[in-house]
């Protein structure tokens, strides 16, 4: 019985610890992957956010650059890397997708690092 019991328990903290509740809901699976490895790191500076917008007619996701000559990322909604808008050592990406800024639309702040 004391078996059965610890096993319960066991099984209900587990269940717990795989709950997600601080990102929207409706986003890629694979964009919750890269927040939590964001989130896995030190804080940035400035600290990491995470934007959905519409580009292109598709729902793309925008991690602004962030110190130094660390470019920002703009990914699918396979989180396959589509361009690096800005930043890197010239300042202004990989040139892949010059429009970006004036071609976006719908911005949504899907996450940000709230810690200090």
């Amino acid at each position: 019985m004391n078996r059965l019991i610890h096993l319960c328990l066991f099984a209900s903290l587990l269940s717990l610890g795989c709950r997600r509740t601080d990102v929207s809901t409706g986003i890629p699976a694979c964009l919750q992957t890269r927040i939590d490895l964001i989130k896995a790191e030190g804080v940035w500076n400035p600290p990491a956010k995470v934007y959905q917008y519409r580009y292109q007619g598709k729902t793309v996701y925008f991690i602004p650059q962030r110190c130094c000559d660390i470019p920002s990322q703009l990914l699918d909604d396979q989180c396959n890397t589509i361009c690096l808008p800005d930043g890197g050592f010239a300042g202004s990406g990989d040139g892949k997708c010059a429009d970006f800024f004036e071609k976006r639309t719908d911005e949504k702040l899907i996450w940000a690092d709230t810690r200090k």
